[in-house]
């Protein structure tokens, strides 16, 4: 382990003007543009199909892509002969025809001819159904975080873990908006797994606040919060990096239908241990702890056992 020194609540302005700037941007394209939703939001067609022989997925999407379905999500289904093809809904076409003009653009370039197992249509009810789902997941999330927090240590942390976990949620979906990238269950996945991420680093932070504010109580609660995040850096830099790396190993060997599960997790992990440093703490700071609010209650008759003779 290593120790540092670092001013992290001083250059605190810094890092909060550059997190407002990061954040008008992310809801301007939110609001703007908005998310480049998947076929689990917006419906769509779905088509299996089998193979005697395992299917060549790169093969399928370039071929795909070329007949004019660049929308369209190529996956194994089951096993290595089993795909699913996914495509978003296409003005004027029927899921039969559809499924028909898929089939005739995936046999003409492979050898052994496609068999379709099932053509199913996703309704866009189903997915305004699966959309709010992930809004009530997301509610109910932050509610179990303030009262969590409020529980383990003061309401005033349980407020900047909450400020810090939402800054990591917008700015995440901010660059999926700003990319273009789309937005299905799996990216929604991997925000719920940021919230959790995100919190962790913060707890850690925070109760390392919490003893040092009961042990150095002739410092300022600036200098408490510095020593706690100084103290922790080697851990949430260890944590982080071992978490990042296997998230670069999915980025580049997990195949395309995790690929952006794994950016959003990436650009999440990096903001969540930035947030967890330069935005829960200073929140809390500017929420005016003190050491008071954590002091441990004295029992009642405890003040009297220094009168014994």
């Amino acid at each position: 382990m290593f120790k540092t020194n670092i001013n992290f609540i001083g250059n605190r302005n810094i890092a909060l003007i550059f997190s407002a700037v990061l954040s008008i941007i992310a809801i301007g394209s939110l609001a703007i543009r908005g998310l480049e939703m998947g076929i689990d939001f917006t419906g769509g067609t779905l088509i299996e199909v089998g193979y005697q022989q395992a299917a060549d997925l790169t093969e399928l999407r370039s071929t795909l892509t070329a007949e004019g379905f660049s929308d369209a999500t190529v996956q194994n289904f089951g096993t290595t002969k089993d795909v699913l093809i996914r495509l978003k809904p296409h003005e004027g076409v029927s899921s039969a025809d559809l499924s028909a003009k898929v089939l005739d653009a995936i046999n003409k370039t492979t050898k052994e001819p496609a068999i379709i197992h099932r053509v199913e249509f996703v309704g866009p009810q189903v997915g305004d159904d699966l959309a709010e789902d992930g809004f009530l997941a997301l509610l109910y999330s932050t509610i179990g975080i303030l009262i969590y927090v409020a529980w383990r240590f003061e309401w005033k942390f349980s407020v900047g873990a909450v400020i810090a976990t939402f800054h990591d949620v917008i700015i995440t979906l901010g660059l999926f908006s700003v990319l273009g990238l789309e937005f299905d269950l799996t990216v929604l996945a991997a925000i719920l797994a940021l919230i959790g991420y995100s919190l962790n680093d913060t707890i850690v932070i925070y109760d390392r606040i919490r003893e040092d504010f009961r042990l150095l109580r002739n410092k300022s609660t600036e200098e408490i919060m510095n020593s706690a995040i100084n103290v922790t850096l080697s851990r949430t830099i260890i944590t982080s990096l071992t978490v990042f790396l296997a998230l670069v190993s999915l980025f580049f060997l997990g195949g395309q239908i995790i690929h952006n599960f794994s950016i959003a997790l990436l650009f999440g992990v990096v903001f969540g241990t930035y947030s967890s440093i330069f935005i829960a703490s200073p929140a809390v700071l500017l929420l005016g702890i003190s050491a008071e609010d954590l002091m441990a209650p004295v029992k009642e008759g405890s003040e009297l056992m220094d009168d014994r003779p």
